[in-house]
């Protein structure tokens, strides 16, 4: 039982709730659902304000503990050494672990191939990430020295990565660039949005090949927002082909997610102090939708 103080008056009793147990907002929706919330011995809906004095009675549901294990899962290698990996991910693979993917994970993967690797469990190893359905290169750390050394290289931009995407339209301008503060939509927890309380994001984009009614186009990063490039070609009026969260249905086209590739990963190794570059093509899925998209 919960009691809701002078502080909390007007809040909403899914947010109390979520605070009181600990608790991630959807582990208490759905409990709320499930008639395991109730306020002053009544059930309420997530969204109700609580009053100071209202008792809340709720049985929630803990997930366990997230946790990576290896796994013995195949994975791309395109170069590796004693510092580092280079893996091209496929689309349908989440980078690590999270409620919800809580295993066969790129982490998982990694850590069956290495045995070990430094930073966070979770994100064992990663110097950035990719969404689930973007396909391309990552870069792996394999000690404490690269990881720490290529995170300062990611945070001052001297990691290069550029994506080929297809966007549905033709952007009014050849080449051009994107400057929108990113954060959480806040009608949607599983969107983000341009929004004036956001982090600072830059995406430059450049047209590659124009398709009928699409194109595909260049993007190079200058920061690592979540979502960074889906967002602001939707912001553009441009989303990204196939993108279930911030796109528009295209008859012509059937794929797994959108149709992004992190094709090119260029940076200088921190222990050779050599300068490196990769790429590699997009998948088959990718390409067959470039030439639906040809006509």
């Amino acid at each position: 039982m919960y009691v809701v103080g002078p502080d909390e008056a007007g809040a909403r009793l899914d947010v109390v709730v979520a605070r009181a147990a600990a608790a991630p907002r959807s582990a208490v929706a759905a409990a709320v659902h499930a008639g395991r919330v109730r306020r002053n011995g009544l059930p309420a809906k997530g969204s109700t304000p609580v009053e100071a004095g209202d008792t809340i009675v709720y049985e929630v549901a803990l997930a366990a503990p997230l946790d990576a294990q290896p796994q013995d899962i195949p994975i791309d290698i395109v170069f590796e050494d004693d510092d580092l990996i280079v893996v091209n991910k496929p689309v349908g693979m989440v980078a690590h672990p999270a409620h919800g993917s809580r295993d066969g994970t790129l982490v998982n993967a990694l850590l069956a191939h290495v045995g070990a690797l430094p930073g966070d469990q979770l994100r064992a190893g990663l110097v950035h990430r990719l969404d689930r359905d973007t396909s391309g290169l990552l870069l792996v750390a394999k000690t404490e020295a690269a990881l720490g050394a290529l995170g300062k290289a990611m945070q001052r931009r001297f990691i290069e990565r550029e994506y080929l995407g297809l966007v549905a339209g033709i952007p009014e301008h050849e080449r051009g660039t994107v400057e929108g503060a990113i954060g959480r939509d806040p009608r949607n927890r599983l969107r983000f949005a341009v929004r004036a309380d956001g982090k600072a994001a830059v995406t430059h984009y450049e047209i590659r090949e124009r398709l009928r009614g699409a194109c595909e186009v260049t993007f190079r990063l200058e920061t690592g927002r979540t979502h960074q490039i889906r967002v602001h070609m939707s912001a553009l009026g441009h989303p990204i082909v196939g993108d279930p969260l911030y796109g528009r249905h295209d008859s012509r086209v059937s794929l797994t997610g959108q149709a992004l590739h992190a094709w090119r990963l260029g940076f200088r190794h921190p222990t050779t102090r050599e300068d490196l570059s990769f790429e590699v093509p997009p998948p088959a899925e990718y390409q067959r939708t470039r030439d639906a998209l040809r006509g």
